[in-house]
């Protein structure tokens, strides 16, 4: 008897969606499934996050929103970027049933594409969403289209269910949503490893300055010197600082480094938010005020985590000691536990053992 076959579609919006669907399919391999992810995230992303072998398909899956910086949505284009996506939207829904009967898909999981959800309901194959957001709520916002707002929340509310990660939207609109308890891949403090390797003394501080998966970059070459902080940056903002180290060549990957840094440096998102305070690094955050996720991630991070914010024009210029100086003499809090990838693991399983 074939093994079933899980089907997992993961938005290229960002790492924060991969980081919600990596640990849950992590726990999977005991139990002898076929997996196939179909996402537009870089390859080398997906396969240092999920650790259980997998076939890869290419695939955009969704729209999301058009950005033209992490902190900067394209409102009008993305409007477009939709109307163009639901011009012929049964002929797609159909071509979708067609590819998911194709590969023989037993069950869908998205995050948090909503065509994988109609294409799996068209050709009648158990199909859920998992994620802290989702694209009805996030597009609704921007634009306002209620033909396809109905049609995005239509594939939606007819999966078998919505896992809602913790922190995430309310989602009132929904009548299957299920909350689960927060996700996150918690890494290994290794800060001895970490300062022997760069030769840094007790004394200094490492900061990791990360802006997620959309493309973007802060102005570091204009920063002042703090004295006894460190930046760990990604290779390729190309940060002609001093203090400036490219963490893609140090001997730790992402969540290890996050575990061993004095602080985090970034914007709201799901994997940053909730991996920092599962791993008890305090975050200094620049606010993304005008996405609608913003506000759950941030009440929750300071309801379990340590954190403060800063505003846009202190990043451009680099004037945050003090905001790290406060951050630091915080005194540390009990950090949560990511229990939510074994219940999303466990209601997978029993809906395939239908």
């Amino acid at each position: 008897m074939p093994f079933p076959h899980l089907v997992i579609s993961i938005s290229g919006h960002g790492f924060g969606h991969v980081a919600q669907t990596a640990p849950v399919l992590n726990l999977l391999h005991e139990h002898m499934l076929r997996i196939t992810v179909r996402s537009a995230v870089p390859l080398a992303h997906l396969r240092a996050r999920i650790k259980v072998p997998f076939t890869h398909l290419p695939s955009e899956g969704d729209i999301g929103m058009l950005m033209s910086s992490a902190l900067d949505v394209r409102a009008e284009d993305s409007h477009a970027a939709y109307r163009m996506f639901h011009a012929d939207w049964g002929s797609r829904v159909a071509a979708e049933a067609r590819l998911l009967r194709e590969l023989g898909a037993d069950m869908v999981l998205s995050n948090v594409g909503y065509l994988p959800l109609a294409g799996a309901q068209r050709a009648t194959i158990p199909n859920a969403a998992l994620c802290s957001l989702n694209w009805f709520d996030i597009y609704r916002h921007y634009a306002d289209d209620d033909a396809i707002s109905a049609q995005i929340r239509g594939c939606y509310a007819g999966a078998d269910a919505f896992l809602r990660a913790t922190p995430g939207m309310a989602m009132e609109t929904l009548p299957n949503v299920v909350p689960v308890n927060p996700i996150a891949a918690v890494g290994n403090d290794r800060r001895d490893e970490l300062d022997r390797h760069l030769h840094l003394s007790k004394e200094e501080c490492l900061v990791l300055v990360s802006m997620g998966g959309i493309a973007s970059r802060l102005p570091m070459e204009r920063w002042p010197r703090i004295d006894g902080v460190r930046w760990l940056v990604q290779d390729s903002w190309q940060v002609a600082h001093p203090d400036a180290i490219v963490l893609e060549s140090l001997p730790l990957g992402f969540s290890d480094l996050l575990a061993s840094c004095d602080a985090l440096l970034g914007k709201p998102g799901y994997g940053s938010f909730v991996e920092a305070a599962c791993s008890a690094t305090p975050v200094l955050y620049v606010n993304h005020a005008d996405w609608p996720e913003s506000p759950a991630l941030i009440e929750w991070l300071q309801r379990h985590g340590i954190c403060a914010e800063v505003s846009r024009e202190q990043l451009e210029c680099g004037n945050i000691e003090n905001e790290l100086s406060r951050l630091w003499a915080t005194p540390p809090i009990v950090p949560p536990i990511p229990d939510g990838a074994a219940q999303v693991a466990d209601w997978l399983m029993r809906r395939l053992e239908r």
